[in-house]
């Protein structure tokens, strides 16, 4: 079983910060590209920001400048720091992993998901 567990979440007022983690645990093999993604209420989930195992990251517009991803390889842990925070940064980030687990007896590739955690920009 793989579990990817979120903290640091919660509610800042706007120009703030945030650092977000998530750690993957279970009998990882292998992890390919991480990422963060947000979703509020009614709307699709989005791409906050991505990285491989290689260290190339990607933003959209609307974050590019403010949010930085970062990893460890030896921890299986992503980070976003999110900086000059906006009310419209407001929404549950959920961290996103692609990668390969063994269960003693066979391996499973997969994306897998964590529970999410909330981000609350107050104006």
């Amino acid at each position: 079983q793989v579990q990817l567990v979120e903290s640091g979440g919660g509610l800042v007022q706007s120009g703030g910060s945030l650092r977000l983690s998530c750690a993957a645990s279970g009998s990882i093999l292998s992890v390919r590209r991480m990422a963060w993604y947000r979703q509020v209420p009614g709307k699709q989930r989005e791409l906050v920001a991505a990285i491989t195992s290689g260290g190339t990251t990607n933003y959209p517009d609307s974050v590019k400048g403010r949010f930085t991803i970062s990893r460890d390889n030896g921890k299986n842990t992503v980070y976003l720091q999110m900086n000059s925070l906006k009310p419209e940064d407001t929404a549950v980030y959920f961290c996103n992993a692609d990668l390969t687990w063994n269960n003693g007896r066979y391996s499973y590739t997969d994306d897998y998901w964590g529970q999410g955690t909330q981000v609350t920009v107050s104006s």
